[in-house]
């Protein structure tokens, strides 16, 4: 092992160590086993004197290989494995301090723009091949395969699909509002909803206060939403990934009567991170579609992340994300009842072909609602009979129209 050492940083008294274990080797070759045996000895009381070289012959009798140096093309990557090494000794509370304090929403806007920007003919195809091949994207469900039709990265992303891949089930009175995967699902207690299993975010605070609905009341948030002793609220939870179908769908026929949009920070919604960061959802920037449907309350609320600062909701023109400024736990309304409708607003559903009705804007199973710019999370809190049933397993995959439970 020390025939690799070429200089002698520890001193000059280690150098005198290297060349009498050097003369004791030399020494030992024509000397037998005598000379094995202090060479061993000189060997092992020179590594106790320098112990960084007796902490890599044990890391290499552990390898059970030789401790060799690197060879020059692979010390970036062994300099690349030191650091995430140090990084993980870090305690778990600075790392996820650290993470939340990158510029998330800066780069997410750097990103919107490089979306919009034209991409020439020829470059076209090699780009999106790459971003098909790394994601695994299923470009024959595309509406337009031809990925010379798509001028920029942001028209990739949200290409639409062909009618008749996303049948819609009807045997479940919900279906899946988007394809991904399935996070967490199940009832709400204690009016806490996991985001991922072991990690819990207040309902309260992710829709924030509720209309009609005494603070003081003694009521817990969750029965507060209620509208029948008779029902529970139930959630579910779907990671859209950066190769998934961007739009979200209605999943029922159902009412919408506010919509909120909380200002955030734009963390990634990766599973991993979900795991790591509490109240991941309650951070991000996201917006929220509640109203009624036929059993009681119900909630979609799209969650924006890393490089997805843009929810368009498309019968809502005024809404506007990711902009330079906001305020730290702030939310912005927009009621979608009579008395609450702007101009705007009735023009846009009229030509979305949404129908605004004097209690909100009507929604009918399966009719797209909106879109991301890449991949994040579709978070459904709804009302139902406590005999509702879910046919869904975690981690599943499933796409728009498929069933997630029934009663």
């Amino acid at each position: 092992m020390v025939r690799y050492l070429s200089r002698c940083p520890a001193g000059r008294h280690e150098c005198d160590l290297l060349r009498q274990v050097r003369r004791t080797r030399d020494g030992g070759g024509r000397g037998g086993r005598g000379g094995r045996g202090v060479r061993t000895r000189a060997t092992a009381r020179f590594r106790l004197q320098v112990p960084r070289l007796d902490l890599r012959h044990r890391l290499s009798a552990l390898r059970g290989g030789v401790c060799q140096p690197a060879p020059w093309r692979r010390r970036p990557i062994a300099f690349l494995y030191y650091v995430l090494s140090i990084s993980a000794l870090r305690p778990l509370a600075s790392r996820v301090a650290l993470y939340r304090s990158f510029p998330t929403r800066l780069l997410s806007r750097a990103w919107g723009h490089l979306n919009g920007v034209k991409l020439p003919t020829w470059l076209r195809k090699p780009v999106y091949s790459l971003y098909i091949w790394t994601f695994g994207v299923d470009m024959k469900e595309a509406a337009v395969e031809d990925l010379h039709h798509y001028r920029n990265l942001g028209e990739f992303f949200r290409r639409r699909l062909k009618p008749a891949v996303r049948p819609l089930c009807t045997s479940s009175c919900l279906i899946s509002p988007a394809d991904g995967r399935v996070l967490h699902f199940g009832q709400v207690k204690n009016s806490e909803v996991e985001q991922v299993k072991g990690v819990t975010y207040s309902l309260e605070r992710f829709l924030g206060p509720q209309e009609g609905g005494s603070q003081e009341s003694s009521l817990s948030f969750r029965e507060r939403l209620l509208t029948s002793p008779d029902n529970d609220l139930f959630h579910v939870v779907v990671y859209l990934a950066p190769g998934d179908y961007h739009c979200f769908h209605s999943p029922t026929d159902w009412r919408v009567e506010l919509r909120r949009h909380f200002p955030g920070s734009l963390m990634s919604v990766n599973p991993g991170v979900a795991r790591l960061v509490k109240d991941l959802f309650c951070l991000n920037e996201r917006v929220a579609l509640t109203g009624q449907w036929q059993h009681g309350f119900f909630s979609l609320t799209a969650v924006g992340a890393t490089n997805v600062g843009s929810i368009r909701v498309y019968f809502d023109q005024e809404l506007k994300t990711n902009t330079p400024r906001y305020s730290k736990g702030s939310f912005h309304d927009h009621s979608y009842v009579a008395n609450g409708n702007s101009v705007n607003s009735v023009l846009t559903a009229v030509c979305e072909g949404v129908v605004p009705v004097d209690g909100g804007v009507a929604l009918q199973r399966g009719e797209a609602i909106g879109e991301f710019n890449l991949g994040s999370t579709i978070v459904l809190l709804f009302e139902a009979p406590k005999d509702f049933e879910f046919n869904l397993q975690p981690g599943q995959r499933i796409r728009v129209g498929e069933g997630l439970g029934s009663l």
